[in-house]
């Protein structure tokens, strides 16, 4: 077998990344990757440490003491928070509606847990009233653990009386916010979520490589009355504690110096920009994609109460091939979109508008190159009407509400 030449610097081309996930990267965070490293235990790195714990507070809208990026991507985060606040026998009540929770009910099982699935359809949310009704009649019940932004479906699930229902119950509250972080409001004090992790390569627009995480003291006193180690020692997070703990910093592992570079940097972006600004802009952008999409035929799978502004999930038109197509949108054009998973494969696409990659130029530049190919692949397109559509949105003289599926 012959191997290929390394005798050569990996230049990997320009991509226009608008898929599920990793999203475009500012700048001034690529710079801030490049920044001579120091050692993980250095002063000035402990001070920045410091930093990216003001600034996830920020952005989880938080006061826990316990908000940390964790060294590794949001499945990182998952698992780290599974791992550690649930026990052999534990039940957990698991909102299953798309990929991810499924994943969260296997780790629960896999850390000897008894995870109690509520399934909705996909595309579906996981009603209020599924969850308080399983747990009146579950008790005890360790945690309830749900998806705030199902990345396979483009569900937004409402979480705003979850935390109340909860303590009413004596359960914790988990929540993915891997894909919302940054890109919806996440009110992590007000809404009382107990753990709550995401990742950088979402709408924080940093590579992938860490999840911030934070959790409540609620969840942090359940840690210590573990009546078993946490069965990661790398994943164990009242090990970690004390690594970002300002008053004992004990060494844990050796931290990934640059990617925390780059997340501080990620995060003042998003401080700069301001918490509703930053949202209007991900409604905005959504919304003219929608529009555009609309005109080619692809309807958006979740109900318009429920969809994320982020990650739109739109069903196809039968005369679309999608593997086909994504693969000449990539070639030919340099563009990135995501397919569906599990169920959904083959019959929906999932388009990425994530921090950096939610902007008019890339939103505009997508629907003139679909426009083009669905041409292509025979569907009745007239020319310039997706961007057209998109462009009334932009300058207010159509409607922002969509139909949905």
């Amino acid at each position: 077998m012959s191997l290929p030449s390394q005798d050569h610097e990996f230049l990997p081309p320009y991509r226009l990344l608008l898929g599920p996930g990793p999203s475009l990267v500012h700048p001034r965070v690529l710079h801030a990757l490049t920044q001579p490293l120091i050692g993980h235990l250095d002063p000035l790195f402990l001070d920045l440490m410091n930093d990216i714990q003001t600034l996830l507070r920020a952005a989880f809208q938080t006061n826990h003491e316990f908000t940390i990026a964790l060294s590794g991507t949001g499945s990182a985060g998952m698992e780290a928070v599974i791992a550690n606040l649930i026990e052999p026998g534990d039940r957990a009540l698991v909102g299953v509606n798309g990929v991810f929770g499924t994943r969260l009910a296997a780790m629960v099982e896999r850390q000897g847990g008894v995870p109690l699935r509520i399934d909705a359809p996909w595309g579906n949310i996981i009603p209020l009233e599924a969850v308080q009704e399983q747990l009146a009649r579950s008790a005890p019940v360790k945690a309830v653990v749900l998806v705030h932004a199902e990345t396979s479906t483009g569900v937004r699930q409402p979480l705003e009386d979850v935390g109340a229902l909860c303590r009413a119950h004596g359960a914790l509250l988990i929540v993915d916010a891997v894909t919302s972080l940054g890109g919806i409001p996440v009110e992590v004090d007000a809404w009382g979520i107990d753990a709550c992790y995401s990742g950088t390569q979402k709408c924080l627009s940093c590579p992938p490589g860490l999840a911030p995480l934070t959790m409540s003291p609620r969840a942090m006193e359940a840690i210590r009355r573990r009546r078993t180690p946490c069965h990661s020692w790398y994943l164990d997070l009242a090990l970690i504690a004390e690594y970002w703990n300002d008053r004992s910093r004990a060494y844990h592992h050796t931290a990934p110096i640059s990617m925390l570079y780059g997340l501080r940097e990620a995060l003042r972006l998003v401080q700069a920009e301001g918490r509703e600004a930053r949202f209007a802009r991900h409604r905005l952008n959504s919304e003219a994609l929608l529009a555009g999409l609309d005109t080619l035929g692809m309807r958006a799978l979740p109900s318009a109460e429920h969809r994320l502004p982020m990650l739109t999930c739109v069903t196809l038109p039968d005369r679309i091939t999608d593997a086909a197509v994504r693969a000449q949108l990539l070639q030919d054009y340099g563009i990135e979109i995501g397919g569906g998973l599990g169920p959904l494969r083959g019959t929906v696409w999932r388009i990425g508008l994530m921090g950096e990659s939610s902007r008019q130029a890339h939103v505009l530049t997508l629907l003139g190159a679909l426009e083009e190919i669905v041409v292509q692949h025979g569907l009745p397109v007239q020319a310039g009407r997706a961007v057209q559509a998109a462009v009334d949105i932009y300058t207010g003289s159509r409607s922002t509400t969509r139909r949905s599926a």
